[in-house]
């Protein structure tokens, strides 16, 4: 597995090997053990998969709030996504500022979340799966959205995005009151 930092500290790219054949491939996506000699130490307890029939729908952008925040590693069953995370740390020297990453199922990547950062996705193909582990389990009282257009994210689209209503109606960031706080490693 390759770990790639990218330009917001904590937020990695994994790329797992493919061992493939004319049968297809097979590839270990999580293995705690060898991350952990990455240093990466994560206990993740609640997996997710989640399909968007269209192009252009727009998931986010995502956090739950302390006790029961999350991390989150993301990656593309089926189709195409940009997967993006926006640092909301207070105190942060990257606060507000955010990194996107085209996972698809033909590049195999992954992206780490981790808490303290919005989470937010934009299909690029129809029926398009997203499958991601979380360290928290979901808390409904603790779940939370920024609205999806406030933080200066490069969508890579001009067509208005396919939201829920949670989405369409989230607070700007502008407004925003983060429960994380920045603690310098």
């Amino acid at each position: 597995m390759i770990v790639r930092k990218t330009a917001l500290p904590d937020v990695l790219i994994l790329e797992p090997t493919r061992h493939g054949d004319s049968r297809g491939f097979f590839s270990e996506s999580w293995n705690s053990r060898r991350m952990s000699e990455a240093g990466i130490e994560i206990n993740f307890v609640q997996d997710n998969h989640s399909l968007s029939e269209a192009t252009g729908t727009l998931r986010g952008l995502h956090f739950q709030s302390p006790p029961n925040a999350q991390a989150k590693l993301i990656r593309c069953g089926r189709g195409s996504l940009l997967d993006v995370a926006v640092d909301i740390r207070t105190g942060s020297p990257t606060f507000g500022q955010w990194i996107a990453e085209v996972l698809s199922f033909e590049n195999g990547r992954q992206l780490l979340v981790p808490e303290g950062f919005l989470h937010g996705f934009l299909t690029r193909e129809p029926m398009t799966e997203i499958v991601y582990k979380c360290s928290a389990f979901y808390d409904a009282a603790s779940d939370g959205a920024v609205r999806w257009d406030s933080c200066g994210i490069d969508w890579g689209t001009n067509t208005p995005p396919l939201l829920s209503g949670k989405d369409a109606t989230a607070p700007p960031l502008s407004k925003f009151d983060s429960p994380f706080e920045w603690r310098a490693a």
